[in-house]
């Protein structure tokens, strides 16, 4: 399983920051995530889907929380067309709220990002319990401009995927544990241009029956409404049975520096978890700010007033 008892990290951050200055911090973001899951499964998928928005920009800092402020110069990086059908972000709000009941000005909301998104992970079958480190603090500026340069596309070469990941320090092995994560969740029919890999031809890539069903669920080559998919399933097989839904996701079946996890992870369901485990910790310890850097944040959504 990912991470150990030692309590610090190279990045600064260290295993139960909050112990002394809020000592069920991480208690009441389990609370509120269980909650919350309980009303809308696809929360947990969110907040997964949000982490790693937020720390390959740069740094895990909650910059993608930011909401576009005209007056204070802030461009909301959830704007961008790489954050297309990125939501609940209104969910972070509520945990942010009963932090702040209890602990006024104490957990960053990048650290809280993490916390969520460790347990939520835990509720849709994830490996549960992964020793997340915090001490993260916020960052007082959005990096919307520089968005697209650090989050892949999914139409982009496993080159690219993988040079992007590599600058978190995940390595392929966890790029593919990683991406796993496409294993639940929806993909919007219009957003990701699935309709160019059905028509006018199913992509050949498609196991025959899966094209087929992805056809009847994508009807049209040019889709009116910006139809659903849903794609939920148990493990990290797809790739291997030709099922990869975005094309990034096929390339790591076939791409030889890739290939070989993938095969291994359909393979042994534990591998994979422990390998998910593993990478997640890795991504969330990206360049955090600690120290005087940043701030901690009262609301998520905001820069502090000075």
């Amino acid at each position: 399983m990912a991470g150990n008892a030692d309590a610090a990290s190279a990045s600064g951050l260290k295993l139960n920051y909050y112990s002394k200055s809020c000592p069920r911090a991480e208690e009441i973001v389990r609370e509120q995530v269980k909650i919350h899951y309980g009303q809308h499964k696809n929360t947990a998928v969110s907040w997964l889907r949000a982490l790693f928005h937020d720390c390959i920009v740069k740094s895990c800092d909650a910059s993608l929380l930011l909401q576009t402020a005209a007056a204070a110069g802030v461009v909301s990086e959830q704007s961008s067309k790489r954050s297309f059908g990125m939501k609940n972000f209104g969910y972070i709000d509520d945990i942010k709220s009963a932090l702040e009941r209890a602990c006024p000005g104490t957990v960053s909301c990048a650290d809280l990002l993490v916390l969520a998104t460790r347990d939520g992970v835990a509720l849709i079958g994830g490996p549960a319990d992964i020793p997340m480190r915090t001490g993260r603090r916020d960052a007082r500026a959005s990096y919307y401009g520089e968005v697209e340069r650090y989050v892949p596309n999914h139409n982009d070469s496993v080159s690219t995927v993988l040079s992007r990941f590599a600058s978190m320090g995940v390595d392929a092995e966890g790029v593919v544990a990683l991406l796993g994560g496409h294993s639940v969740g929806r993909v919007h029919c219009f957003n990701f241009n699935l309709v160019a890999r059905l028509y006018p031809a199913v992509d050949g890539a498609f196991e025959p029956v899966y094209g087929a069903f992805l056809r009847k669920r994508c009807p049209s080559a040019h889709p009116i409404e910006d139809t659903n998919l849903d794609v939920t399933y148990a493990r990290n097989d797809r790739h291997a049975q030709r099922r990869g839904l975005l094309l990034v996701d096929q390339g790591l079946a076939t791409d030889p520096r890739t290939a070989p996890f993938v095969r291994k992870m359909a393979a042994d369901n534990a591998y994979f978890i422990d390998r998910f485990a593993a990478a997640l910790v890795k991504m969330s310890e990206n360049g955090p700010l600690t120290g005087d850097k940043g701030e901690i944040r009262k609301d998520c959504k905001s820069i502090n007033t000075l």
